[in-house]
């Protein structure tokens, strides 16, 4: 069993050295096959030139431009041999001492091992209650089994990672789609530590975009092949409001005598219909196309 390492970093020349020391001392005593891979994501500090790494652990890759961290793991898959891989942040935060743990759950027989950080150094007291409270809005709303879906140390089988898309920054929602799609995931407790050089890269706009990423990732994996019960049930509210609105001035016109030109909430029902109708009407297209696909792939199989 071959354990890979993947580590995407930008402008992180200080940590990274000590990161590597620590992670090579962790990795002898666990005593499997491993593969350190760096990918510096376009750094402007010269962090790639001033390793000086002459071992067959190791990989050094490098971005001519910054891409974003999904691009960045993307290429530490791409060069990556090794049946279990790992993430991990190079700014020394996440501790190497947890890659054991990791590792236990995996061997225990989990596809998927999500870190759930301790003891958390974030930015600021109002950063850290935004991030607890948006960790709860995805556990509502996008069903998620996570407690920490935003750290980055995670370890999985090779198998997890097999028609997953890394691109630009949709590795935020990469725990999700594992949850999604059945594998066996579980959480381990893994220590935070505080940041000794430069500045996190983490903040509430990050924050906000990880929430946006994870909940597409939940339309994505719930809805993609019936957008129908997506577009349908919103639809069906707005044209069933609208419909009640418009009901219910229709029987004050008709009973009652009140004008409705003096009654814009009439305006408001009639277009709550409209849109209602055009919502729905999006969701069949969309099965239509989901339906085309699929007949599509029939054919390509039958032709093969």
């Amino acid at each position: 069993m071959m354990i890979s390492i993947i580590i995407p970093f930008y402008n992180e020349v200080e940590s990274l050295p000590i990161l590597i020391d620590r992670l090579v001392l962790e990795c002898k005593k666990i005593g499997k096959e491993y593969e350190i891979i760096l990918v510096d994501d376009g750094s402007c500090d010269a962090g790639v030139s001033k390793l000086k790494i002459k071992s067959e652990k190791f990989k050094v890759l490098k971005h001519k431009k910054r891409l974003g961290k999904g691009e960045a793991l993307s290429t530490g898959i791409k060069n990556s041999s090794g049946d279990i891989l790992v993430f991990m942040d190079a700014d020394l935060q996440n501790d190497p001492a947890d890659l054991p743990s990791l590792l236990a759950k995996i061997n225990g027989g989990y596809d998927f091992v999500n870190g759930v950080r301790i003891g958390r150094h974030e930015n600021s007291p109002i950063l850290s209650l935004y991030s607890s409270l948006a960790e709860k809005f995805l556990r509502i709303f996008a069903r998620s089994p996570y407690k920490d879906i935003n750290c980055g140390f995670k370890a999985f089988k090779r198998s997890v990672i097999k028609d997953f898309p890394f691109y630009s920054n949709n590795f935020r929602f990469f725990p999700l789609y594992v949850y999604y799609n059945g594998f066996k995931v579980t959480e381990t407790e893994v220590k935070d530590n505080p940041r000794q050089f430069g500045k996190s890269k983490f903040g509430a706009g990050k924050l906000m975009a990880g929430i946006l990423d994870t909940l597409t990732a939940f339309f994505l994996y719930k809805f993609a092949e019936r957008p129908l019960y997506f577009f349908g049930g919103v639809g069906a509210v707005l044209f069933l409001t609208g419909f009640l609105v418009s009901f219910v001035l229709t029987i004050e016109r008709l009973f009652f005598g009140v004008m409705l030109s003096t009654r814009p909430l009439l305006w408001l029902g009639i277009l709550l219909i409209i849109i209602g109708i055009q919502i729905i009407m999006t969701g069949i297209i969309g099965e239509l196309i989901v339906y085309l696909n699929q007949i599509s792939k029939i054919k390509d199989q039958r032709r093969n």
